[in-house]
């Protein structure tokens, strides 16, 4: 019994009729036929009754359809698990993460990727959060850290790795520095030193300040968090970042949480299906990293 024998069996119970089953696995109608009549003499039964042109399952085809095709399943099983196999001795992990953030454990788990699987080759480039998404679904990268307001659609697979509100970054002397907490209302008519549109952390301002019924008034974007420091701290503005961003910068500012919004600031690890076999080993590495 072989392999294409199976094939051709399976391909005249689909089709019912033998010329086009030889038309679909690309062989003369001959040809199929004889390679079904010997495994009908192997197995010694008939598989089709061929009284009329519709050729139909006999109860013995019958019975021997189903494990013909888990037989040519099998196979196939086997090839991909080859194939996996390659795909982590050999190729390429591409991964973006969203410019101006430090993500240190991101760095841990391509530490331990590499470790583990020295013949891929890795590359790691920066875009703003749509820019990463975006490439992701077209497959010019294979995983990227983005920063999110809220979820990230039904295209792409998500696991969140951050979850936090925002902080406004307050400079010296403003009238707003002595308060323990900043409402999203207090925001308005203030120059605003923000993220670019694009980040996750633009997002979720914009999205606050469209609910308190204003637009904030973004004096100047910043596209790092030092960025918005630096212009906060000189008076430029009032600086937004997320809660981790802002605990860094509390010697030179004044660090005050923002109230009143609905979403949080999220970074996200996202990547598309079907998924390679070096994204299926990446994922977790980056799980135990940001220890999720």
């Amino acid at each position: 019994m072989e392999l294409r024998q199976l094939e051709y069996f399976i391909a005249v119970a689909e089709e019912a009729n033998f010329t086009r089953a030889a038309e679909r696995v690309r062989i003369s109608q001959s040809g199929v036929s004889a390679q079904i009549r010997q495994l009908e003499r192997e197995l010694g039964a008939e598989l089709f009754d061929r009284s009329s042109r519709i050729a139909r399952l006999t109860p013995a085809g019958v019975a021997a359809i189903g494990p013909a095709r888990s037989a040519l399943a099998a196979v196939g099983a086997v090839g991909q698990a080859v194939d996996d196999v390659g795909g982590l001795v050999r190729g390429r992990l591409s991964i973006g993460m969203v410019i101006g953030c430090t993500i240190t454990p991101l760095f841990a788990a391509i530490e331990k990727f590499r470790i583990s699987y020295p013949g891929i080759e890795i590359s790691v480039q920066e875009a703003n959060s749509d820019q990463l998404a975006d490439d992701v679904l077209g497959g010019d990268l294979d995983v990227a850290i983005v920063g999110t307001a809220g979820p990230v659609g039904d295209e792409l697979r998500a696991s969140v790795i951050v979850s936090e509100g925002l902080v406004a970054l307050v400079p010296p002397g403003h009238h707003l520095a002595d308060r323990g907490h900043i409402e999203v209302s207090d925001l308005a008519g203030e120059a605003i030193v923000a993220m670019p549109i694009g980040t996750g952390i633009r997002a979720v301002l914009d999205t606050a300040c469209a609910a308190a019924d204003f637009s904030p008034h973004v004096a100047i974007e910043a596209s790092a968090p030092d960025a918005v420091l630096e212009c906060s701290a000189r008076g430029l503005g009032i600086g937004i970042l997320s809660e981790s961003m802002g605990s860094d910068h509390r010697g030179r500012v004044k660090v005050i949480p923002i109230v009143g919004v609905d979403i949080a600031a999220q970074l996200s690890a996202v990547w598309s299906t079907p998924t390679s076999p070096a994204v299926q080993a990446f994922i977790p590495l980056l799980s135990q990293a940001f220890d999720l």
